[in-house]
């Protein structure tokens, strides 16, 4: 019945609506592309809202531990916690929202929800350090519970969206393993044109083949952030630009310099020996 439940909710349609007023004020709240760039985590080369989650999760789950011990000093301390977790909320939320507003629509729809419930579980907790600040401090031991509850909830529809889904992974990298370990000829060297990116498949895989002179580099040519064909891009100052959503990697070693992607791009060993180009798994 769940599995069945998060199918109908990844083709609810009518959330669509709202998903998409959304996606306007988020565009036009993070319109700077260094910021968009920040909250997608690219200058690490890794999605930033994984990482920004732990501090609220982790504060929520700690107070949750001390409002089970019976003392004064541990209810202030939860209290604590709980105030620390709601001010490490806004920039958790923040980047999630700007990696949401780059997803196909059934991965909206999953965000959507996802959102709504972290909305209310933050909701439950402000309401929580309320009533500790006011001295109620059995109300706000309940609350907290019943956010951390809701919490769980949202938690779960984000693994969803990430490990069913394929949200905010690289997909370039289950493509390396598909790469065989011995050098493999990718073609000739004459073959490639300079300066111009190409595909050529390597066992069962496509690969970016970028020459350069007598160099050549070699990429995954399935963009990490939703598969587009990188080689169908642009290069521009040593870097390729994605079709798709406008990912843009460096071909010397795959950085990722500009989001949506999150991830850096996989680089392939390569080798030219007589004309030919080869390459292998790293």
């Amino acid at each position: 019945m769940l599995r069945q439940t998060l199918t109908r909710l990844e083709q609810a349609d009518a959330l669509d609506g709202a998903g998409d007023k959304l996606q306007t004020a988020v565009s036009a709240t993070f319109r700077p592309r260094f910021l968009r760039d920040l909250l997608h985590g690219s200058p690490l080369g890794h999605p930033l809202h994984p990482v920004l989650v732990q501090l609220p999760v982790g504060a929520f789950m700690s107070a949750a531990v001390l409002d089970l011990v019976p003392s004064r000093s541990s209810t202030r301390a939860a209290t604590i916690l709980i105030a620390t977790g709601l001010a490490g909320v806004a920039p958790a939320a923040a980047a999630g929202l700007v990696d949401w507003s780059e997803m196909t629509r059934d991965r909206k729809r999953v965000g959507l929800v996802h959102a709504a419930v972290n909305t209310v579980a933050t909701g439950l907790y402000v309401g929580s350090l309320i009533a500790r600040l006011t001295g109620h401090t059995t109300r706000g031991k309940a609350l907290a519970y019943a956010g951390l509850s809701v919490a769980g909830a949202g938690a779960f529809l984000g693994g969803h969206l990430s490990y069913a889904q394929g949200g905010g992974i690289s997909h370039a990298a289950p493509e390396v393993a598909r790469i065989p370990e011995e050098w493999t000829v990718a073609g000739s060297l004459a073959s490639l044109p300079d300066g111009k990116p190409v595909a050529r498949t390597v066992g069962d895989t496509e690969v970016l083949l970028f020459r350069r002179g007598d160099e050549v580099t070699a990429m995954i040519d399935r963009c990490s952030h939703e598969g587009g064909p990188l080689s169908e891009g642009t290069v521009s100052d040593g870097c390729v630009v994605c079709p798709w959503h406008g990912s843009t990697f460096r071909l010397d070693d795959g950085s990722v310099v500009h989001g949506p992607a999150g991830n850096d791009q996989p680089v392939l060993p390569v080798r030219v020996r007589d004309g030919l180009v080869a390459v292998r798994r790293p």
